[in-house]
Parts: C-alpha cells; sequence; structure tokens
C-alpha cells in the first residue's frame, strides 16, 4: 500500500525535457495552478525538494506539479532567469504569477496552499498596477535606509548584492532588507516603478539611490556617509530598547509563544498583574541576546526592565510578587 502511494506521487510529478514539451504543457495546464521545480541532478538539496513536491501533489491533486533540468532546458530557464537551483516558478492561465529561489520547503508549501485556494487568476492590467505601486511605496519607505536584494544579508544570493551588503556594513550604515526571491510581484513590479532595470536596488527615506556602481560611486566620493543613515552604537541601542516601554521584558519568545519554561513562567505573572509590558525576543536578534548580558551585567534571561533599569530575572521577579513589591515596582510607585 505504502509502495503503491510513493508510486502514485511520483507519477504525479510530471518531467519536462523540451521547449516545446514546456510550452505544450503551459498550455494544456492553464486552467490550473502549475508549479514548475528547475532542477539538476548534482545538487542534493533538488532531490529533497523533489520530495517535498511528491509530498505536495498528494495533498494537492488538482494541481500540476512539473520537474525541468534546468541545463538541460536552457532556453526555458533563459527566458525566466533561471540564475541557481532549486528555483521554482508559479504559473496561472499560461501567465507566471510566483516565483521561489532556492530550498525552501515551508515557503514552497505555503505558496502552493495560497495559489491553489485562490481561484482567482493574475489581476487585469487596468486594477492592478495602483494595488501593487502602493505596497511598494509602503516596503521603499518600510526603514529609513531600505536595500531590495536577492538573498539576505546573512546569505545574499547573488554577488552584487554580497558586495552592497559588505559596503553597507563597512561603513556602519543601518538598513533594512528585502529579499526579491521572495516575491515575483515585487521583484518585477519594483523594476517599473523606479525605472530600474537590475538589483540590487538602494532606497533611503523612499528615494531610490541607486545599485551597486552608484553606491561604489558615493563610497569613492566619500558622499555615502553623508546620505545613508548610521546604525547606533550597541550600547546606544541597548539604552533605546530598555527604555522602549515602561516595562520591558527580554525573553525567549514572545507574549503569544514563550519558547523556554523560564520566560513563561514570567510571563504567567506579568499577566496576572495586568500591568501593560512590551516583550523582545532575543532569540531573533543575536547581537541584543550578547550585548545586554554585558550592558546589564546579568547573565541569563528573561531579563525584567522598569524605566530602563534592571528589575532582575525569574527568581527576582517571584520573590517581589511574593512580598507584595511587584506590582508597586512596575507601576513606578518605588
Amino acid at each position: 500500500m505504502a509502495a503503491g502511494a510513493a508510486e502514485a506521487a511520483a507519477a504525479a510529478v510530471e518531467e519536462v525535457g523540451s521547449v516545446g514539451q514546456f510550452e505544450e504543457l503551459l498550455r494544456l495546464k492553464a486552467k490550473s495552478l502549475l508549479v514548475v521545480h528547475f532542477w539538476a541532478p548534482w545538487a542534493p538539496q533538488c532531490a529533497q525538494m523533489n520530495e517535498v513536491m511528491a509530498e505536495l501533489a498528494k495533498e494537492h491533486p488538482e494541481v500540476s506539479f512539473v520537474k525541468l533540468e534546468a541545463e538541460g532546458v536552457p532556453e526555458v530557464s533563459e527566458k525566466y532567469e533561471i540564475s541557481s537551483v532549486p528555483t521554482f516558478l508559479f504559473f496561472k492561465n499560461s501567465q507566471k504569477i510566483d516565483r521561489l529561489d532556492g530550498a525552501h520547503a515551508p515557503e514552497l508549501t505555503k505558496k502552493v496552499q495560497r495559489h491553489a485556494s485562490s481561484g482567482s487568476f493574475p489581476p487585469s492590467a487596468n486594477e492592478h498596477p495602483k494595488d501593487l505601486n502602493l505596497r511598494l511605496k509602503k516596503l521603499i519607505h518600510a526603514a529609513p535606509c531600505m536595500l531590495f536584494m536577492k538573498g539576505t544579508p546573512q546569505e545574499p544570493r547573488c554577488g552584487f548584492s554580497k558586495q552592497m551588503v559588505e559596503i553597507l556594513h563597512k561603513h556602519n550604515i543601518q538598513f533594512s532588507s528585502f529579499d526579491i526571491f521572495s516575491d515575483e510581484e515585487v521583484r518585477q513590479g519594483l523594476k517599473t516603478y523606479s525605472n530600474w532595470p537590475t538589483y540590487p536596488q538602494l532606497y533611503v527615506s523612499g528615494e531610490l539611490i541607486g545599485g551597486l556602481d552608484i553606491i561604489k560611486e558615493l563610497e569613492a566620493s566619500e558622499e555615502l556617509d553623508k546620505i545613508c543613515p548610521k546604525a547606533p552604537k550597541l550600547e546606544e541601542r541597548l539604552k533605546v530598547l530598555t527604555n522602549k516601554a515602561s516595562v520591558m521584558l527580554f525573553m525567549k519568545g514572545n507574549k503569544q509563544e514563550a519558547k523556554c519554561g523560564f520566560s513563561k513562567q514570567i510571563l504567567e505573572i506579568l499577566n496576572s498583574t495586568g500591568v501593560e509590558y512590551e516583550t523582545f525576543d532575543i532569540l531573533e536578534d543575536e547581537e541584543v541576546r550578547q550585548g545586554l548580558k554585558a550592558y546589564s551585567n546579568w547573565p541569563t534571561y528573561p531579563q525584567l526592565y522598569v524605566k530602563g533599569e534592571l528589575v532582575g530575572g525569574l527568581d527576582i521577579v517571584k520573590e517581589l510578587k511574593e512580598n507584595g513589591e511587584l506590582l508597586p515596582i512596575l507601576r513606578g510607585e518605588n
């Protein structure tokens, strides 16, 4: 039974070996969602993602899943700018509607579920740009300095993006980033919106500064430091964070989901007081996680601060609660 199911799943993932076969498939599958995996036999991560696709094919019989060897059909790979494997393209109505670069099984699953459940085809040209432009405007204003790149600062996925990140880090420039591989709509739309055809793209206060060549020129002329906002020193950043709210809890996880028993217990105590507080997840920022230990001279988490001053960890908070001192401290009465 299990073997039969595995064979059925494998059969559910078609293989394409030519341009003609690919174009015919686009035509035949126009009425459904078509997911194409551009893969290579030498890449182990592709084999893993083929297994993920086989599972998804079992869960979504209404979706067509296809494997296409990227180097075996170069005309198709070049047409769709496939520069690495694995890469997944999503088609509806013979039009490409989304893209995913890399071996990200959870993201692939999400995209398949989203597009499969959406019965609608891509919006018509006259209604789409307005919504997209609003979204792009929000994105380029999401931080004082926004970098649209291939990959992430921790894992750039092209040489130009890597060089851009290195320059920004070298100059201690504070920036947020957006991985254009994660959203095909943004990737294509921003080219038109900014009238700039390549990536990376750097924006300051919502204004396009340019790509890597421009940034290199600004660096050489010593203008880059004047244009881009500097990252605060760690100590300054920690001071701002500890004073972000009157009561600040630095913990593993967040209010909705504590990721250690100590953090869970301190949340229960704070919730029982009825006092408003904010949290910071130290698992999401290694710099803060390590820096706050030295800043506060307190080696463990959670850490509770009131008006920027360290109260202590779980044991201290428990003692204060038992002695009836916690609530006055949280209210700033002590």
